[in-house]
């Protein structure tokens, strides 16, 4: 079975409002990685809007960003398939993208059944309901030192049926000071 991963960068006050800082040349490697370990995107369409098409505009017209950003938009660009979980969505952005408005258990369920590498998914809302359904296998957290005091904060708004129990299997300290904390279920 296929792995579904959740990574998000994240303060330490929980924000995870990706308007509020970016991530440094460390945490672009990291990310670089996590994406070429994955052939299959899972999102809704607020965090699909942000990444597409932006990276593969990147990828495609490498000039004048920085080598990290080009990486990582080839990397995102290499990906088969994303999935989209979206009711208003009128339209893929791209041949490599399908739009889903059924269940979206069935459909994780499915992709985890099938041949590949892992599923990578991040933003906020369709993780949330992923790991409601018990549906994330790791959750890579990618600790930024500071404090926002103000943003969506990642664990805003769960309704568990029971308590979420993880164990830490890896971290990471960055020259940053950035922490990665790598999680099971």
């Amino acid at each position: 079975m296929r792995n579904v991963i959740y990574a998000i960068n994240i303060t330490l006050d929980g924000c995870c409002d990706h308007t509020k800082f970016y991530p440094d040349e460390e945490t672009m490697a990291y990310f670089i990685q996590l994406t070429r370990d994955a052939d299959t995107f899972l999102y809704g369409r607020k965090t699909y809007q942000l990444m597409v098409p932006y990276w593969p505009d990147v990828a495609k017209n490498a000039s004048g960003d920085s080598k990290a950003d080009i990486e990582f938009a080839q990397a995102f660009d290499a990906v088969n398939k994303i999935v989209v979980f979206s009711q208003s969505l009128s339209s893929p952005g791209g041949n490599k993208t399908k739009i889903v408005r059924t269940s979206l258990h069935d459909e994780v369920v499915k992709l985890k059944q099938e041949q590949g590498k892992n599923i990578l998914t991040g933003g906020v809302t369709i993780p949330l309901q992923l790991a409601e359904l018990g549906l994330i296998d790791e959750y890579h957290f990618v600790v930024h030192p500071i404090v926002i005091g103000e943003g969506r904060r990642w664990f805003e708004g769960i309704n568990l049926q029971e308590k979420l129990q993880l164990k830490l299997v890896e971290s990471m300290v960055f020259k940053s000071g950035i922490v990665v904390l790598r999680y099971l279920k």
